[in-house]
């Protein structure tokens, strides 16, 4: 499970470090917010995913939002108004009036393994339960919920700012149990597991 930092230790950020910060958009317009958001010099990132549909007369492939209404910034919590005075943009996701970043690695984890190809889809968020870590390839280091689906093994990761969660497919030997206070859990991908829930009122 990707997890978030303590709301606590993120209401005191030094006012000149750049943090990636979620942005809650409209529907359908994560990919006109990334635009303006280019126009302007703020770094963002938008993961996508490819969707193949069918048309009446032709096959199509679609690269969509992972996050469907989200995308993610990087920037200093005093340039927040930059990315709240663009068209279509909600507000910043965050806790009790404050925005809450990412950690780092977070996103690092993200753009690393979207940007190998990974066969990556988004998936219902996911609550309370066991966990297994990635502990080899791109995605290693994210943790997540392990399932079976058809023939193969795909770990569920849920980012909990967002409450969402994507699906990453798998080996099974790239995953391990994480460890549930004194003990370690075996891992059953014929067991769906969940992590912990939290609410992200709007700021």
């Amino acid at each position: 499970m990707i997890s978030l930092d303590s709301a606590t230790a993120c209401i005191h950020l030094p006012p000149n470090e750049s943090r990636w910060y979620a942005v809650h958009t409209g529907v359908n317009q994560e990919k006109n917010v990334g635009s303006q958001l280019e126009l302007r010099g703020i770094e963002y990132f938008l993961p996508l995913y490819q969707s193949a549909r069918r048309w009446s007369d032709r096959r199509v492939v679609l690269d969509l939002p992972l996050f469907p209404g989200y995308l993610f910034v990087h920037i200093l919590l005093s340039e927040r108004l930059r990315v709240l005075q663009i068209p279509r943009v909600a507000h910043l996701v965050g806790f009790q009036g404050q925005p809450m970043p990412l950690r780092d690695e977070e996103v690092d984890i993200l753009r690393r393994g979207v940007a190998q190809g990974r066969s990556v889809e988004p998936h219902p968020y996911l609550v309370v339960g066991r966990r297994v870590r990635v502990i080899d390839g791109p995605f290693e280091g994210a943790e997540g919920v392990l399932v079976r689906r058809k023939n193969s093994l795909r770990v569920v990761v849920s980012l909990e700012l967002l409450m969402r969660s994507i699906s990453i497919e798998i080996d099974e030997a790239l995953v391990e149990p994480v460890a549930s206070r004194a003990r370690r859990l075996p891992v059953d991908p014929y067991v769906i597991s969940q992590s912990t829930k939290l609410s992200h009122p709007a700021v």
